[in-house]
């Protein structure tokens, strides 16, 4: 690589680290910065999931006393979400390329969307599930959001903690342990598919990496600072000016 692009990508990864750390949402920053980088979008993809992994455990260690409260009962949603996350990354390696391009200005949009209305779509989730087949529902909804985790993934966090919810655990601490144990596991399991697959481009990953260490750690420490309101309408506008610029490049240009 350039020194002109390694600046940029761990600039881009201290940006992205203090942006999940703060707002999240940072996938919509990282992501086209890679493929701004020279990279192919399904490349740019598998390569942005170990760029972020840092930033997306950094939480883990602050959740140590609330995953010991689960204990065993998050194996079965291990299982579950691996599942699911490992047949999302299959499909991602074995789908026409040019599919997967296609479908950027869409999937950028559900991203968006799923941050904008991330509320209303958790109170839905758990108004929708009811009592009687939380459990079944529960699981269904995780294996194929799993899915979705592991072929793109963005904006995946706020259905996590919807389910883990739904599953009885209705201390927020707890699910959001849940939720961050879940995401950084398929995060890792779709690491190792796309390594074996050859679909990761280390260097532009590693570089990115380090910035978002970076970024992570300082952003944690900004976190409780700073208005999200604001942070996150930033977000939203720019995923939606993102979504009609690939589907522009894509099904216009």
């Amino acid at each position: 690589m350039a020194w002109d692009s390694i600046v940029a990508l761990i600039g881009i990864g201290v940006f992205g680290g203090a942006w999940n750390a703060i707002a999240g949402g940072a996938t919509l920053f990282t992501f086209p910065a890679l493929m701004a980088a020279g990279l192919p979008p399904v490349v740019a993809n598998a390569t942005n999931y170990l760029a972020l992994l840092p930033s997306n455990a950094a939480a883990l260690p602050a959740y140590r006393q609330e995953l010991r409260q689960v204990g065993r009962r998050i194996q079965p949603l291990l299982i579950v979400s691996g599942l699911g996350a490992l047949c999302g990354s299959l499909l991602l390696l074995v789908s026409d390329p040019q599919v997967f391009t296609a479908l950027i200005p869409f999937l950028i949009l559900l991203a968006t969307g799923l941050f904008a209305f991330g509320d209303s779509v958790r109170n839905g989730l758990l108004l929708f599930a009811g009592d009687r087949h939380a459990g079944a529902f529960a699981y269904g909804a995780l294996f194929v959001c799993s899915i979705y985790g592991g072929y793109f993934g963005a904006g995946l966090g706020i259905i996590l903690l919807a389910i883990a919810q739904i599953l009885g655990f209705s201390d927020f601490h707890q699910a959001n342990s849940i939720k961050n144990l879940l995401a950084t596991s398929f995060t890792v399991l779709s690491i190792v598919v796309f390594g074996v697959g050859g679909l990761i481009a280390w260097p532009e990953a590693i570089t990115v990496m380090v910035g978002s260490t970076f970024g992570g750690y300082f952003g944690g420490r900004l976190a409780k600072r700073v208005d999200t309101r604001h942070l996150r309408l930033v977000v939203v506008a720019f995923g939606l000016l993102l979504s009609g610029i690939y589907f522009v490049r894509t099904f216009v240009s």
